[in-house]
């Protein structure tokens, strides 16, 4: 049975896939909001409502964007603002706590996405490392993309790679869920242009992954990119009002299988 949560006032919300009936919204009044379901009455058969059960004032501005991390990681939600910061949120011991990364994008920041618990390789190594990885990617509208690194000794997420190259704001980006021998990232601009970005190791201790970018071109300005579960087929939508998907064929190239044009 489908539920409707009432004068909550915000326009995005998100279900969390493991840690049972709960959603999480936010909007241009900068709150986000955490809702968890619960039954009306003792009867296994009868509906349940939605209640709130935490609700954040961190940011001064819209929120635009909430990601869930996956659930090996635990119960962390990451929240993008137009303030310039990005706030994750974690349920633990029975109460909500923070990390706040300020001025994560001087002009805001329109997007976040989790990468994979496990790095890249890890399903086909002799020695896997052990632990859920924390890593989050932002786009903002200073035309850059960014990676953060959780650090257990700080407590807070570390810019470990800024990526350049989108001449316009970076409306979405999005981390593939695929922990094969590659990591991959999808950005979408304003200016018109997907980038994918791929991981490559160096020999160089002081920088060991450096990120390279494919470009795709299109006729519209961009406005969200999103992985297929398997992490291997793209989605990219336009202000065209048109949806391509994209696949990389053997030779590392990428080709647009399919347009959606209704």
């Amino acid at each position: 049975m489908a539920q409707v949560i009432t004068n909550s006032g915000h326009d995005d919300m998100i279900a969390h896939p493991k840690f049972g009936p709960i959603l999480a919204s936010s909007s241009y009044d900068g709150r986000v909001l955490i809702w968890r379901s619960t039954p009306t009455n003792s009867s296994s058969n009868s509906p349940s409502t939605f209640q709130k059960v935490f609700e954040s004032t961190l940011h001064t501005a819209s929120v635009n964007l909430l990601a869930w991390a996956p659930h090996e990681c635990g119960c962390l939600l990451a929240c993008a603002s137009s303030d310039g910061c990005i706030s994750v949120l974690e349920f633990q011991d029975g109460s909500w706590n923070h990390v706040v990364l300020k001025g994560a994008h001087g002009l805001g920041v329109n997007s976040v996405s989790w990468a994979p618990s496990a790095r890249p390789g890890s399903l086909v190594s002799a020695n896997p490392e052990k632990g859920a990885l924390r890593r989050i990617v932002s786009g903002g509208s200073d035309c850059l993309v960014k990676i953060w690194d959780w650090n257990p000794e700080h407590k807070t997420y570390h810019l470990t790679n800024t990526l350049t190259g989108h001449s316009d704001w970076v409306r979405d980006v999005s981390w593939s869920p695929t922990i094969l021998a590659k990591s991959y990232i999808a950005s979408a601009s304003q200016d018109k242009t997907v980038r994918i970005w791929t991981s490559n190791p160096t020999s160089d201790p002081s920088n060991p992954v450096e990120w390279k970018s494919t470009i795709l071109n299109f006729d519209a300005v961009l406005w969200r990119v999103s992985w297929s579960l398997s992490g291997n087929v793209l989605a990219v939508s336009g202000g065209d009002n048109k949806v391509s998907l994209w696949k990389e064929n053997l030779a590392g190239e990428w080709d647009c299988v399919k347009w959606i044009e209704e």
